[in-house]
């Protein structure tokens, strides 16, 4: 990706509010309902075209096409472009195994009036008496992430901007199909490296078209307050070593410099009381061979764990781009706060390793945001003030002007 010479860069996590009418043709997709197909890609490649140019004017330095075309969710939308799977009801014995569930763990254990409030008011209720089964050999499909390619790339030649770049975010092993059970495979290595040989050529596609890549995987933090108790920490580390190993030959061939690893803790605004701390598996997360981390750190659970990389070192060329604002509350975070964050962590890593992005996506999918449009905005023009701010402190007046 671009890298700081002069100044600190902004990006972001890549999930951005969809626009009303974009939203609508999702409800009739998502309900099984008809709906006018070139209607939906002509809406898509305008609704991608037009959040670009408003990225571009904000002052986001690396854009996304804000994963306006992605139905279900971040994760799920792979449904769509993977043969061998099937979906059907869980069995109630499936729906109390931790490990077969999208239920909640020990989160919604020590919160249960909390989540039983939440977890109706953003739909997820619905959604988790699923199974994902894989009966059948993995196979990718590209149509729609060439797709996707092609409304970024015009949408980034329509923001006419030279400096601008661009990627898109896309879905890790472990987070691909959560708890699916497998049927097709003699066992679990065997799916997760079909499963990651699918998901390379998604990750290929991107950065042959000159774009870069971001593989999302908050299911790896995400596993652990559902995994341990009654699992050990030893127990979680193995499960998520062997997904980091999957993740890696996905990765094979693709360069470090136009990759990105981005994990969250679930990313819902929640208490998150029993969130893996980062000191625990940011062992884990360097081993996965990308050149940039992005990783949660405004918010008020993980604000604190930039003393993790005072300690912790990075391999040169290797790029941090720290959550600086968070995308779980409405509460605008002051400029002065994103440089100071900005700054604290470019005095342990050095200014060139560090980027201003956000915590997380600002809507997960089409249907669930988590700050009004308008505020979403605001932190973003936050976040670059920030940067400038602290490009000012770090390399002065005359490289921020």
């Amino acid at each position: 990706m671009p890298q700081n010479t002069d100044r600190i860069l902004t990006t972001h996590v890549g999930s951005l509010i969809r626009p009303p009418k974009l939203i609508e043709f999702w409800r009739a997709i998502e309900d099984g309902k008809p709906y006018d197909e070139a209607g939906f890609e002509a809406c898509l490649a305008e609704s991608v075209a037009e959040v670009v140019r408003q990225q571009a004017e904000t002052g986001i330095d690396i854009v996304s096409d804000g994963e306006f075309s992605k139905g279900v969710n971040w994760a799920f939308y792979i449904f769509k472009r993977l043969s061998g799977i099937t979906v059907r009801p869980a069995t109630a014995e499936e729906m109390a195994d931790p490990m077969a569930s999208m239920g909640g763990g020990r989160d919604h254990r020590a919160f249960p009036e909390f989540y039983a409030e939440y977890d109706t008011a953003t739909g997820l209720s619905k959604r988790l008496g699923n199974r994902v089964v894989v009966n059948g050999p993995i196979q990718y499909a590209k149509q729609q992430v060439l797709r996707d390619i092609q409304n970024l790339q015009a949408g980034v030649a329509k923001a006419n901007d030279k400096h601008l770049a661009a990627f898109l975010p896309v879905v890790a092993p472990a987070s691909a199909l959560p708890g699916a059970k497998i049927e097709h495979y003699k066992d679990e290595e065997t799916y997760l490296f079909a499963l990651a040989d699918a998901l390379h050529q998604e990750y290929k596609a991107i950065v042959d078209a000159g774009l870069y890549v971001q593989i999302d995987d908050a299911f790896l933090p995400y596993m652990y307050e559902r995994m341990v108790p009654p699992m050990s920490k030893a127990d979680y580390r193995r499960w998520a070593g062997l997904r980091i190993d999957a993740l890696n030959h996905a990765l094979a061939g693709i360069p470090e410099e136009r990759s990105r690893y981005h994990i969250c803790w679930g990313s819902w605004n929640g208490p998150h009381a029993f969130d893996v701390p980062l000191k625990d598996i940011v062992d884990l997360v360097l081993k996965v061979r990308v050149g940039h981390y992005s990783f949660e750190a405004a918010n008020p659970r993980h604000a604190h764990e930039w003393h993790v990389w005072e300690t912790v070192k990075l391999r040169p060329g290797q790029v941090l781009i720290p959550g600086v604002i968070s995308h779980a509350t409405n509460i605008v975070e002051h400029p002065e706060l994103v440089a100071e964050r900005i700054v604290r962590l470019a005095k342990i890593v050095g200014r060139e390793s560090v980027m201003g992005g956000t915590d997380c996506g600002f809507a997960q999918s089409p249907f669930a945001r988590r700050v009004h449009p308008s505020i979403m905005w605001a932190k973003l023009n936050s976040l670059v003030e920030g940067a400038r701010i602290a490009t000012q402190t770090l390399w002065g007046k005359r490289a921020a002007a």
